[in-house]
């Protein structure tokens, strides 16, 4: 997979701009289930983080290399954890997840009205 870098095209863009990176970035396969399965703080190990995000080792490489990379993943002596630029994404992200559930129980009362 192409390697994120700030001012170069991202998938379905060409004007490199940080946001399209970082939607490229998170769409990929299991990266925003590995942050949050970093969520609480509490670093996790390659086969805690494997297990927990139910995925394979060869995508859970791959996905860690490049949140790794761009600083929003950081690895230490206990495993894997968010990096401060992670802590703050996830802050971000946090009421689009309110938000999706309150969409989503919208969208469940509207189709039951139908």
């Amino acid at each position: 997979m192409k390697r994120v870098r700030v001012g170069a095209p991202a998938r379905g863009s060409t004007s490199g701009r940080p946001i399209m990176l970082l939607l490229d970035l998170l769409g990929r396969r299991t990266a925003l289930r590995i942050l949050w399965e970093l969520r609480e703080g509490k670093p996790l190990t390659f086969r805690a983080l494997q297990d927990a995000a139910e995925t394979n080792p060869s995508v859970l490489n791959a996905r860690l290399a490049e949140l790794r990379e761009v600083q929003i993943v950081a690895h230490a002596e206990g495993g894997y954890s968010l990096s401060p630029l992670g802590r703050e994404l996830l802050g971000h992200l946090v009421p689009l997840h309110l938000w999706s559930e309150r969409w989503a129980k919208a969208l469940a009362g509207s189709a039951r009205a139908r």
